[in-house]
């Protein structure tokens, strides 16, 4: 396991814990490709609740872009092509995944957040989603399965941030808690995640679930695949400084 993600195992439970707090926690290829791995393995070591967390002051500050000059565009679109993987698998797991968000969220950080069936986060956390800013289509059907397609098209075309409880008024959110309040907060996922049998839970959560994956990654090859990606995402940083 790689120190950038942190792995637990427990009576059923496994936490995954975001170890790059000196960059927010932001989504190096190594990270995303240790979250895949440790997503898919807890598919086969009876894992009936994950949780994903972050270390330090943020959640997931999204996509790192801090070494951006020394990456391709293919770098890039692979990247991003990785980043909606990981995406999916959380989104489509067999077992209950629990999100606890804090401090800032940003972009696929918040795709990460919306992708668990239960999302939980601290009273003072902010999202922002702003990737259409640099023409970048990540996750839009699962956001619009959360929240809607109205409020979906005003949070994305915006790309302005949002905080808790308007997250949980829109279904963003399933739930608000101060980080004091997490342990008794995972303990009733745990208790609610073992209440069904893993069969019955993976079928009923195959047929609550809309499975949009192939769509969803065509979409997004087809807009990191438009020329020009690694200038676009120059400008946007340029323009949001």
């Amino acid at each position: 396991m790689s120190d950038e993600l942190l792995r637990q195992h427990d009576n059923h439970v496994t936490r995954l814990t975001l170890n790059r707090a000196q960059k927010a926690n932001a989504l190096s290829a190594s990270l995303v490709e240790a979250l895949l791995d440790a997503v898919e393995y807890a598919a086969t070591d009876g894992t009936r609740l994950l949780i994903i967390e972050g270390a330090g002051p943020h959640f997931c500050a999204g996509f790192d872009f801090s070494d951006l000059q020394a990456q391709s565009e293919g770098d890039l679109v692979l990247r991003f092509i990785r980043i909606e993987t990981l995406l999916q698998v959380v989104y489509h797991a067999p077992f209950e995944t629990l999100a606890l968000a804090h401090g800032r969220v940003f972009g696929a950080g918040a795709d990460l957040v919306a992708s668990c069936s239960q999302r939980i986060a601290a009273p003072d956390t902010t999202f922002r989603m702003p990737g259409l800013r640099f023409g970048v289509v990540l996750g839009t059907r699962r956001l619009t399965y959360r929240i809607g397609a109205d409020r979906t098209r005003e949070i994305l075309s915006t790309s302005r941030s949002f905080g808790s409880n308007e997250a949980l008024n829109c279904g963003f959110l399933t739930g608000i808690a101060q980080q004091a309040e997490w342990p008794a907060t995972i303990a009733g996922a745990k208790t609610a995640a073992e209440a069904l049998a893993p069969a019955a839970a993976a079928a009923l959560r195959r047929r609550t679930i809309t499975d949009s994956r192939a769509e969803d990654m065509m979409e997004l090859a087809r807009s990191v695949g438009t020329p020009g990606l690694k200038e676009r995402i120059r400008k946007y940083r340029e323009t949001s400084k």
